[in-house]
Protein backbone atom coordinates (compact mmCIF):
# COMPACT_ATOMS: atom_id res chain seq x y z
CA UNK A 1 0.00 0.00 0.00
CA UNK A 2 1.42 3.72 -0.71
CA UNK A 3 0.30 6.73 1.02
CA UNK A 4 0.61 9.87 -0.08
CA UNK A 5 0.90 13.25 1.93
CA UNK A 6 1.27 16.88 0.83
CA UNK A 7 4.16 18.47 1.87
CA UNK A 8 5.34 22.19 2.35
CA UNK A 9 9.08 22.83 4.87
CA UNK A 10 8.75 19.23 5.47
CA UNK A 11 5.34 19.50 7.31
CA UNK A 12 1.82 18.09 6.12
CA UNK A 13 0.62 20.79 4.19
CA UNK A 14 -2.87 21.63 5.40
CA UNK A 15 -4.30 22.62 1.66
CA UNK A 16 -3.27 19.52 -0.82
CA UNK A 17 -2.88 21.72 -3.43
CA UNK A 18 -0.95 24.14 -2.26
CA UNK A 19 2.32 21.37 -1.64
CA UNK A 20 5.77 21.74 -2.46
CA UNK A 21 6.16 18.20 -2.99
CA UNK A 22 4.61 14.69 -2.16
CA UNK A 23 6.11 12.46 0.30
CA UNK A 24 4.86 9.36 -0.62
CA UNK A 25 5.44 5.96 1.44
CA UNK A 26 5.42 2.43 0.68
CA UNK A 27 4.13 0.54 3.76
CA UNK A 28 3.21 -2.51 4.79
CA UNK A 29 -0.30 -3.33 6.49
CA UNK A 30 0.33 -6.03 8.76
CA UNK A 31 3.77 -4.45 10.05
CA UNK A 32 2.22 -1.27 10.33
CA UNK A 33 5.79 -0.10 9.27
CA UNK A 34 7.17 2.03 6.46
CA UNK A 35 9.57 0.31 3.64
CA UNK A 36 9.92 2.78 1.52
CA UNK A 37 9.64 6.85 1.20
CA UNK A 38 10.06 9.13 -1.64
CA UNK A 39 9.71 12.80 -1.92
CA UNK A 40 8.16 13.95 -5.34
CA UNK A 41 8.17 17.88 -6.66
CA UNK A 42 4.38 18.69 -6.78
CA UNK A 43 3.69 19.31 -10.53
CA UNK A 44 2.53 22.63 -11.60
CA UNK A 45 -1.00 23.20 -10.81
CA UNK A 46 -3.78 22.65 -12.93
CA UNK A 47 -7.16 21.78 -11.50
CA UNK A 48 -8.29 18.15 -11.49
CA UNK A 49 -4.40 16.62 -12.25
CA UNK A 50 -3.44 15.23 -8.99
CA UNK A 51 -5.44 12.81 -8.50
CA UNK A 52 -4.36 10.87 -11.79
CA UNK A 53 -0.98 11.79 -11.26
CA UNK A 54 -1.04 9.95 -7.53
CA UNK A 55 -2.81 7.62 -8.94
CA UNK A 56 -0.07 6.62 -11.59
CA UNK A 57 2.51 7.28 -8.76
CA UNK A 58 0.47 4.45 -6.93
CA UNK A 59 -0.71 5.79 -4.29
CA UNK A 60 -4.00 4.41 -2.28
CA UNK A 61 -4.47 6.89 0.46
CA UNK A 62 -4.54 10.66 0.80
CA UNK A 63 -3.60 12.06 4.11
CA UNK A 64 -4.25 15.68 4.12
CA UNK A 65 -5.42 18.71 6.21
CA UNK A 66 -7.94 19.98 3.65
CA UNK A 67 -9.48 19.10 0.46
CA UNK A 68 -12.43 20.64 -1.56
CA UNK A 69 -15.38 18.27 -2.25
CA UNK A 70 -14.34 18.32 -6.44
CA UNK A 71 -10.87 17.27 -5.37
CA UNK A 72 -12.04 14.57 -3.35
CA UNK A 73 -14.60 13.01 -5.55
CA UNK A 74 -11.57 12.77 -8.40
CA UNK A 75 -9.36 11.00 -5.93
CA UNK A 76 -12.28 8.23 -4.94
CA UNK A 77 -12.74 8.27 -8.99
CA UNK A 78 -9.31 6.99 -8.79
CA UNK A 79 -9.12 4.66 -6.48
CA UNK A 80 -8.09 6.68 -3.61
CA UNK A 81 -9.11 6.50 -0.34
CA UNK A 82 -9.00 10.15 1.23
CA UNK A 83 -8.67 11.07 4.59
CA UNK A 84 -9.21 14.45 5.79
CA UNK A 85 -8.29 16.93 8.95
CA UNK A 86 -4.81 15.89 9.46
CA UNK A 87 -2.58 17.78 11.89
CA UNK A 88 0.53 19.50 10.63
CA UNK A 89 3.42 17.28 11.44
CA UNK A 90 5.98 15.29 10.37
CA UNK A 91 4.87 12.44 7.05
CA UNK A 92 6.28 9.92 8.65
CA UNK A 93 4.64 10.70 11.58
CA UNK A 94 1.88 11.11 10.61
CA UNK A 95 2.10 7.67 8.56
CA UNK A 96 2.80 5.99 11.77
CA UNK A 97 -0.12 7.20 13.25
CA UNK A 98 -2.27 6.65 10.75
CA UNK A 99 -1.01 3.01 10.54
CA UNK A 100 -1.23 2.27 14.43
CA UNK A 101 -4.79 4.07 14.72
CA UNK A 102 -3.50 6.68 16.33
CA UNK A 103 -4.53 9.33 13.80
CA UNK A 104 -6.45 12.64 15.45
CA UNK A 105 -8.12 13.63 12.72
CA UNK A 106 -10.18 16.90 13.26
CA UNK A 107 -12.41 18.87 10.54
CA UNK A 108 -11.77 19.66 6.76
CA UNK A 109 -10.18 23.08 6.85
CA UNK A 110 -11.02 23.51 3.04
CA UNK A 111 -14.33 24.88 2.51
CA UNK A 112 -14.15 24.97 -1.63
Amino acid sequence: MKIALPVAQNQVCMHFGHCEEFAIFEVDEESKEIINSEFISSPPHQPGMLPGWLAEKGANIIITGGMGMRAQNLFSQCGIEVVLGSPAGKPEDIVSEYLNGTLQTGDNICDH
